[in-house]
């Protein structure tokens, strides 16, 4: 019986770590995947615990995980060390966080402080990364748009069959998109979220997924981590958080707009990811068989209906929302 491909390539990262790297493994187990053909296995072996990355070559490429890791170190950002690569495979060895994200232990009592170590890191990777030496696409019109298509292709077309009226997208898109582009650009990791940080004893948190960075919106990274797709907080706490965050910038020289700017920021900045979130679940439930995500296109849905009810701007989306999308969605649960 012939190996099938990801047999033959557990087959070759265990030849990998035994032969070349001489390790004695005591145990192998998956640790996580995640939404790309990047998966991840524990090996626990004589010297320790290691995590190793299987990033196929014709699939994925661990050029920029190596080089936005050696980026986010020199800003203070505690990611994974990297100990021994072989590009050619695709298989990193690296430093094993363990298996506790922020989204496992977070809870009303720790909250504060697990969000505070969050902004914390947040603000390192803000201020202390040159955005003109750094090498990093930029979230430009183009991304922009293409991540907005995500949610009309994937789940308003097929995962519904509803078509968005272009005059409704052509209102819509230009309104995000201008208010990321108006915003100060820094470093942003792009999927800066609970289930993306490791809580850890020492130099907490771990950042984790960050091969994806690019140079774009100062709200980005605040609004996936505040507005969490995996976790709700209640609206008040958020602008707490929103608000300290805000006057950290503004001390900083990082900003020159007052809260109510910041805001709203935030609140389309937020509406965009939270668009292309929902696309991208239905197309990893729809096109790669990973329907487990499909529990949090409510929660995210919510994240919607909320800043569609807050600017008059939306006014015609939200109609459609509420008129098309939300009956259509829910008849299909």
């Amino acid at each position: 019986m012939s190996l099938s491909h990801s047999d033959q390539r557990i087959s070759a990262l265990v030849d990998w770590l035994r032969n070349d790297l001489a390790l004695d493994i005591q145990h192998f187990e998956a640790a996580s995947s995640d939404a790309s053909f990047r998966r991840y296995f524990r090996v626990v072996h004589a010297g320790g615990s290691h995590i190793v990355m299987d990033a196929p070559p014709e699939k994925e490429n661990t050029e920029p995980f190596i080089r936005v890791a050696a980026l986010f170190e020199t800003a203070g950002i505690h990611v994974p060390g990297i100990y021994h690569k072989n590009t050619e495979q695709g298989f990193l060895l690296l430093e094993d966080f363990g298996s506790t994200c922020l989204l496992d232990c977070l809870n009303a009592d720790n909250a504060d402080r697990f969000y505070q170590e969050a902004l914390d890191s947040l603000f390192k990777l803000q201020t202390g990364i040159d955005i003109h030496d750094c090498r990093l696409a930029h979230y430009d019109t183009a991304l922009l748009q293409r991540e907005l298509g995500i949610f009309y292709e994937w789940f308003l077309e097929k995962l519904l069959g509803v078509i968005l009226p272009e005059s409704i997208k052509n209102g819509l898109n230009p309104l995000l998109i201008d208010s990321a582009l108006e915003q100060p650009q820094v470093c942003v990791h792009r999927d800066y979220h609970s289930r993306n940080l490791m809580a850890l004893d020492s130099r907490s948190p771990g950042v984790i997924d960050f091969q994806d960075a690019v140079v774009g919106p100062i709200s980005y990274d605040l609004v996936s981590l505040l507005r969490d797709c995996y976790i709700r907080w209640p609206e008040r706490q958020i602008e707490q958080w929103t608000q300290a965050y805000y006057q950290r910038l503004h001390a900083a020289e990082m900003l020159n707009v007052d809260f109510k700017q910041f805001k709203r920021w935030f609140d389309l900045m937020g509406l965009q990811r939270h668009l292309k979130a929902v696309g991208i679940f239905s197309r990893l439930h729809l096109r790669d068989g990973k329907s487990g995500y499909l529990a949090d296109i409510p929660r995210t849905l919510g994240y919607i209906v909320d800043v569609c009810e807050t600017y008059p701007e939306l006014t015609d989306f939200k109609a459609f929302l509420q008129r098309q999308i939300l009956p259509v969605y829910q008849a299909a649960l």
